[in-house]
């Protein structure tokens, strides 16, 4: 990616990673990559919003020499401690050594035990101004969206908003902008994105979107540090950030399951069919099979989920365990999960999963379905009243 001109004097200096199919430790498949953006304001003050991961640091400097040498920058914002953004500020600020860092107390903290830079930093808290010239910054302090030291930036003479991880998406694009890629596929990513990363931090979310509401100030533009610039439709994506944030919900159920011998997998397919029959749309997933950050996504618009496993020492089986662990993580609150599962000489399978997620937040339904063996015509004709029963009919 070359340095692009979002608005007069401000520019987009980020680098596009199209090869990059994990993030966050492996949690999160990124099919289509990612992009680190980076934004360079010209004026009184040249500014750098953010940078990039570390082994991009060449290339976020070769974009920036295409608009001004990196040695002239006076102010680097820190809106983010994490890697992904911080990675490339010591080789800035070796190019830069008087350049001041900005941003909240928690950043300083963070950036120091990274970095141990001696770097001049200025603390600011919300409603801190930084004037650079014919233009200005201001700050609002986003603790939790998604790390403690998170923060805004803007920019109320452009009515740009620089949000870092919020309103992102993991999408390398040449398109730059909302209105130059398929739209199906953007929201896809944005959806994919609040789900797996944001998705519990929702009441944060919304406290902070109506906050800065309430503010009343302007947003024309949103540059977030992930994916495509917000500029023609940003209202789209905050709109969609407040709903998930609500926890609005299609009418949709998610099964996920994992069988050892197919026994799970035939009392999945009919509770899907039970579902289907009570006029709930249904997704179907194995999860040994399926890729999570996919399901999760699918989950965060469905009203309830229905979780099974064979039983394999008296516990449920290793993939479903794994899941279940982020799924507890998730705290999908308002959501009514149930259970069933196969099994040979002894259960156990259900009662596990049920206690993996009895801090989740979510409604459990106790009663949950469980045959030993394979299941018989009656016994899946069970299944198939189950899963009317989990859909509300």
């Amino acid at each position: 990616m070359a340095a692009v001109q979002i608005l007069p004097g401000i520019y987009s200096v980020g680098v596009a990673d199209w090869n990059v199919r994990n993030f966050h430790g492996h949690t999160y498949t990124t099919l289509r990559g990612t992009t680190y953006n980076s934004y360079l304001i010209i004026d009184e003050k040249i500014t750098l919003i953010d940078t990039v991961l570390g082994p991009f640091a060449k290339e976020l400097i070769e974009n920036i020499r295409e608009v001004i040498e990196p040695e002239k920058i006076d102010y680097i914002i820190a809106n983010h401690v994490e890697t992904d953004h911080s990675g490339a500020l010591p080789e800035i600020i070796r190019l830069c050594p008087k350049a001041k860092v900005f941003g909240t107390a928690k950043c300083k903290e963070g950036l120091y035990k990274h970095y141990y830079g001696d770097w001049e930093f200025q603390v600011v808290k919300t409603g801190d101004k930084l004037e650079l010239g014919k233009r200005s910054l201001s700050f609002i302090e986003a603790p939790m969206i998604h790390w403690p030291d998170s923060m805004f930036t803007y920019c109320p003479q452009e009515a740009l908003l620089l949000p870092n991880d919020a309103f992102g998406q993991h999408f390398a694009s040449l398109g730059l902008f909302d209105d130059r890629v398929e739209q199906c596929a953007l929201m896809d990513e944005a959806k994919k994105y609040y789900a797996n990363i944001l998705w519990p931090l929702g009441p944060v979310i919304l406290r902070k979107i109506q906050e800065v509401q309430k503010l009343n100030i302007p947003i024309k533009i949103i540059a977030p540090s992930h994916g495509v610039i917000w500029r023609k439709e940003p209202e789209k994506i905050i709109s969609s950030y407040l709903s998930w944030a609500k926890g609005e919900v299609e009418n949709k159920m998610v099964i996920v399951y994992e069988t050892m011998w197919g026994a799970t997998d035939k009392m999945a397919r009919q509770i899907a069919e039970g579902i289907k029959a009570a006029g709930v749309d249904v997704r179907l997933y194995d999860i040994a099979k399926s890729d999570r950050t996919e399901v999760i996504t699918e989950m965060l618009s469905a009203k309830g989920f229905v979780f099974g496993s064979s039983t394999h020492d008296n516990d449920m089986l290793p993939n479903m365990a794994a899941f279940l662990e982020i799924v507890k993580g998730l705290k999908p609150t308002g959501r009514k999960i149930s259970f069933f599962g196969s099994y040979g000489w002894a259960g156990g399978a259900i009662k596990e999963m049920q206690e993996r997620l009895i801090s989740s937040g979510a409604e459990l339904v106790k009663e949950g379905l469980s045959f030993k063996y394979v299941p018989n015509e009656a016994e899946l004709e069970d299944c198939f009243n189950f899963g009317k029963k989990s859909a509300g009919s």
